[in-house]
């Protein structure tokens, strides 16, 4: 009896662009769980391996589901899973640790260091089912809306950034205003910060960090960002940054504002070396200096999953389109374009 089929976005050829084909339903080992997928959200990651770009040649072995961002329903379950059933609401850290290197030994699972990431190493969420490790699945409380639970995997690049230092009653700056940096923001204002300030060249990003809540959103080409941002801290600069864009610029303009024993938390990755005056930036000025990378396992999922439940975390503003998965092309125009932020895909029919 032949396998059921279902939809796959898949990166068939090493070439740009992406093909919508039928493949078989992934089959689950005794401690998998399968998952239909309600919404997946494209990624910066998704729009690099669209473009098929250095990077993404580097890196995948197409062909491949892409897709790491997602929300659905517990179809299925293995035979040794347990705490999951057939009907939950889930998402999953899409980041599979290996348990064994000395970082997951010691607790540190995000850095391990044979980690695969579902989507990127083997077949992801652009399909109507994924299938997932138990362990890596994440039970999403039910009052969480569908497409709040299908960016968890950024928002929770945003938490970990946010929350690695003390916020509450501080001054930040956010560089950087892609979806991860919106996303700080929104954070940064829910965990109490005093004042924010987001730096962006893109007028349209500039606008959405606004109204995400930072108090002001200012251009690095059309003024000294650094005077400004000292200006608005009384002359002493900003107690926390968060560096979100990986912009050489950016990054130097970021420590620039920073005050002396201040946090610089470094999310946004760059494209190639950067070159520091480290004894002007970090260590004349005595800052701590933070390298984030992903969610922590699974400390930072339960953090954001009690920002989300408090209602107090305003994310409305980062959504654009929401399209059928057969309308794929129009997603990544849009995303190429630069007109849109998160824009969620539905691989089962619209459900939002």
């Amino acid at each position: 009896m032949p396998s059921p089929t279902m939809k796959a976005l898949r990166k068939a050829r090493p070439d740009r662009g992406a093909q919508l084909e039928s493949i078989p339903v992934p089959s689950i080992g005794p401690n998998d769980v399968l998952v239909r997928v309600r919404a997946a959200s494209i990624c910066g990651t998704d729009l690099h391996i669209y473009e098929w770009d250095a990077w993404s040649q580097s890196r995948l072995r197409p062909p491949l589901t892409f897709g790491h961002e997602f929300c659905g329903v517990v179809e299925k379950i293995g035979d040794e899973v347990a705490g999951f059933a057939p009907g939950d609401f889930v998402s999953a850290e899409m980041h599979v640790n290996c348990g064994h290197c000395l970082p997951c030994r010691l607790g540190e699972g995000h850095v391990c260091e044979n980690v695969r990431i579902i989507g990127i190493d083997v077949d992801g969420c652009f399909a109507e089912f994924v299938r997932i490790p138990a362990r890596n699945v994440w039970k999403i409380d039910p009052s969480i809306p569908v497409h709040y639970a299908a960016v968890m995997d950024p928002l929770g690049n945003a938490v970990h950034t946010v929350l690695a230092g003390p916020v509450a009653g501080r001054t930040v700056a956010v560089t950087g205003c892609g979806p991860i940096g919106l996303m700080s923001i929104a954070v940064a204002r829910a965990a109490g910060a005093s004042t924010v300030i987001a730096t962006e060249v893109n007028a349209y990003r500039r606008e959405l960090a606004t109204k995400m809540g930072a108090d002001a959103a200012l251009d690095p080409a059309a003024g000294d960002v650094v005077a400004q941002a000292k200006d608005m801290t009384g002359g002493d600069g900003v107690d926390v940054l968060l560096e979100m864009s990986g912009h050489p610029e950016a990054i130097h303009q970021g420590l620039a504002m920073l005050r002396p024993g201040g946090r610089a938390s470094l999310l946004g990755i760059p494209r190639g070396p950067v070159t520091l005056n480290l004894f002007d930036d970090v260590i004349g000025k005595g800052v701590v200096v933070q390298g984030i990378f992903g969610r922590r396992m699974f400390g930072t999922w339960v953090e954001m999953t009690a920002l989300l439940k408090s209602g107090r975390l305003n994310l409305e503003p980062l959504f654009h389109e929401r399209l059928p998965i057969e309308n794929f092309q129009q997603a990544f125009e849009l995303l190429e374009a630069g007109r849109a932020n998160k824009v969620l895909l539905f691989p089962n029919g619209f459900v939002d």
